[in-house]
């Protein structure tokens, strides 16, 4: 795993008690051993355990990733990135390790390879001066399809975000 890709955290308005339709994620920091963070999200919710545990809370319809990487003393046995989307009250989710009760996954891949592409997707979006958590989920789930399919993913263009704002616009 490269630090290039160090975690990385857009601030919201926080609160120390979570809501019941807050998605909660659970984070260990265990250097070289278990690392998990939010590579991108607006977090509504921060709650410190200890040095190396913490849950952190998205508000619903927020989308946010999670990055999971873990080690033993052979070399990397997890690596993966994971784009949800926090459900609303009585929506269908998905079920998820460290993430409650679950989320609409737009984006699941594994392998340093692949998740490495996927941070470079993101770091390309915000080079474009666009937040990830604002990006199309449509986008996500088409990196996820061709990132599967061992294509490479087509970039996320201004134009793009500019169409998916609109159309947000006018949808109920």
């Amino acid at each position: 795993m490269t630090r290039n890709h160090a975690p990385r955290m857009h601030g919201g308005r926080q609160s120390d008690v979570a809501t019941p339709s807050t998605t909660l994620v659970e984070l260990t920091w265990i250097e070289k051993r278990i690392e998990h963070w939010i590579r991108f999200g607006r977090k509504v919710h921060e709650q410190v355990l200890d040095q190396r545990h913490r849950v952190v809370g998205f508000a619903p319809n927020t989308t946010f990733a999670l990055v999971r990487w873990a080690a033993n003393d052979f070399g990397t046995i997890i690596s993966r990135i994971d784009i949800l989307r926090a459900v609303r009250d009585g929506e269908p989710f998905q079920t998820l390790p460290f993430v409650r009760p679950g989320g609409d996954i737009l984006l699941k891949v594994d392998r340093w390879p692949k998740v490495e592409r996927v941070l470079q997707a993101i770091d390309a979006i915000e080079a474009l001066g666009i937040d990830p958590v604002d990006v199309a989920p449509d986008h996500w789930r088409h990196v996820h399809n061709r990132l599967k399919a061992g294509h490479e993913p087509r970039a996320y263009t201004r134009e793009q975000h500019r169409a998916w704002l609109l159309r947000r616009r006018v949808e109920p």
